[in-house]
């Protein structure tokens, strides 16, 4: 009699265990969903900041490498490579959307006509990539390209520091450290963003809704888990960086500031 109490009890447990796993690998990609389908119907994605996805891709490469250091639970890895696909995927429409309109660089040439000089093509002014090393335009480049070249340099570069440091602990957990405290600050560029602009329109409301819910149900399952300490002081910090930018979002929707912030558009 007990065996068959038992059997039932265990299977829920396994079946709890199996959609945790699951929620955990999913459940980081599904605030962008709204807030990619915001930019793909409204085409336009200034209230998004694109150093989010900078934040999570260098954590989630991070991440990745720390896992080959010291193993954690495999959902976690498997969060981490849909996360970076996901953040590919915004980054994509994002350039898309701001630069669609801008004319490429064309062998045309533009003659002044009082002196007949040369002038340099205005289109050229106008192309930012990732190979110029300009610093005035780092993460501003127009094509998606660049955004790909810069995430492989830098992967190659953490892959050959991890391959000759792995057998160093304090190395590997440096970058434990590192992959946790970045992606803790993940909200922040958007915070810093909202902050400068004195408003939170074209950012999605439903995003920072599942990021403050997706957040509390990840430091809980860090917890529960066990996870290396990194992860759970991970969660407190976006969990408080999360609810910042929530109250932004009251705060610059209330009428007084919506006011303010139509002025200044105007001005």
């Amino acid at each position: 009699m007990a065996n068959s109490d038992t059997e039932p009890a265990s299977l829920l447990a396994t079946l709890a265990g199996f959609v945790a796993s699951v929620g955990m690998i999913f459940g980081g990609i599904i605030p962008y969903v709204p807030q990619y389908f915001d930019i793909k119907q409204t085409e336009n994605a200034d209230g998004f900041s694109l150093f989010v996805c900078l934040v999570l891709l260098i954590a989630n490469i991070l991440r990745i490498f720390f896992w080959f250091g010291k193993q954690f639970e495999t959902p976690l890895l498997l969060q981490s490579i849909f996360m970076i696909v996901a953040m590919f995927a915004m980054i994509e429409i994002c350039v898309r959307v701001r630069y669609k309109n801008l004319s490429p660089i064309r062998s045309r040439q533009m003659f002044d006509e009082t002196n007949s000089t040369i002038i340099k093509d205005v289109d050229s002014q106008l192309i930012h990539r990732f190979w110029d090393f300009d610093p005035n335009y780092f993460w501003d480049w127009t094509d998606f390209t660049s955004y790909v070249e810069f995430v492989a340099s830098f992967t190659v570069i953490m892959g050959l520091l991890m391959y000759m440091m792995i057998d160093n602990p304090i190395f590997v957990e440096v970058v434990g450290y590192a992959a946790m405290l970045t992606e803790a600050f993940l909200a922040s560029p958007q915070l810093i963003r909202n902050h400068q602009k004195g408003s939170t329109e074209g950012l999605s409301k439903q995003m920072v809704l599942l990021w403050t819910l997706g957040d509390s149900y990840k430091t809980g399952y860090f917890v529960i888990k066990q996870s290396p300490v990194q992860f759970v002081v991970c969660g407190l910090l976006q969990l408080t960086i999360d609810f910042l930018v929530a109250l932004q979002i009251l705060v610059y929707n209330l009428p007084g500031m919506r006011n303010k912030t139509i002025t200044h558009h105007i001005k």
